[in-house]
This record gives C-alpha cells, structure tokens and sequence, in this order.
C-alpha cells in the first residue's frame, strides 16, 4: 500500500505542476491577446491557443489534482482532518479553483470579443495563482499550524 501512496502523490504532483502552468500562462496570454486589434488574424489565433490550453491542459490537469488530493486524503484517514494546515490547504485550493474559473470566463469574453480589460489587469492576475501555490507549498512542507 505503501508504494500505491507514493504513486498517487506523484501523479498529484505531476498534475498540480500542469495545472499550475496553465493557470500561469494562460493569464499571459491575455496580456498579448489585449495588445492585437478584435478579430485580427492574431486574436484568432490566440482565442485557439487560449481555448486548446484550457480544455487540454488545465482542466483535465484541475480534475486529476482534485481527484488525486482526495484520494490521498482519503488513504491519509479521519485524522488529518484535524490538522489546521489542511485546512489551510483546501482553503487555498478552492481559491485556486475560483482563479481557474475566472480565467475561463475571461477566456469566453476574448472568444466572444467582449474582453474590456487592460494588459495591466491581466498581469496583476498572472500573479494570483503564484501567491496562493507559495502559501499551498509552505502549508504542506511546514505544516505551521
């Protein structure tokens, strides 16, 4: 059983670092998209690049991390319920799943042509995911509380 646990982090890992790259790049994304006129053969292209990394990469990616970290959860038993840094964790990781869901809002918008945002915005956005993955890695490796 031991080394199906070891298994099952892995995939965790290997998909949260898919997952992760897409919730960093796609938000990059956007900061070129906004730069190129509406319906300009650039914008097309980026509406294919946006919408390729969101249905291939970070969805399938958020689904195999959520299903994996319950998994582990549930192997782990009743008692890390009763750890704060789980908590602290799935609180982040929710926060993680609402940058998700914003990012694919604000991906129709581009395909629909309605984005009404600034580069700027977008860059502010690239960095949420990166300042809650800091606060997930350090509640998992330290566990303060």
């Amino acid at each position: 059983m031991a080394d199906f646990y070891l298994w099952l982090k892995a995939v965790h890992i290997i998909s949260i670092i898919a997952w992760m790259a897409g919730l960093l790049y796609l938000p990059r994304l956007f900061v070129y998209h906004t730069t190129v006129p509406m319906r300009s053969e650039a914008s097309e292209t980026f509406k294919v690049m946006e919408l390729k990394l969101l249905r291939y990469i970070m969805n399938p990616a958020m689904i195999a991390s959520f299903i994996t970290g319950i998994w582990l959860i549930w192997l782990l038993g009743s008692g890390v319920f009763s750890e704060g840094w789980l908590h602290g964790k799935l609180t982040l990781v929710v926060a993680m799943a609402a940058m998700h869901g914003l990012m694919a809002r604000w991906r129709r918008e581009f395909a629909e042509d309605r984005n009404r945002r600034s580069s700027r915005f977008y860059r502010w956005m690239n960095e949420g995911p990166t300042l809650l993955m800091i606060g997930i890695v350090i509640l998992v490796t330290v566990k303060p509380f």
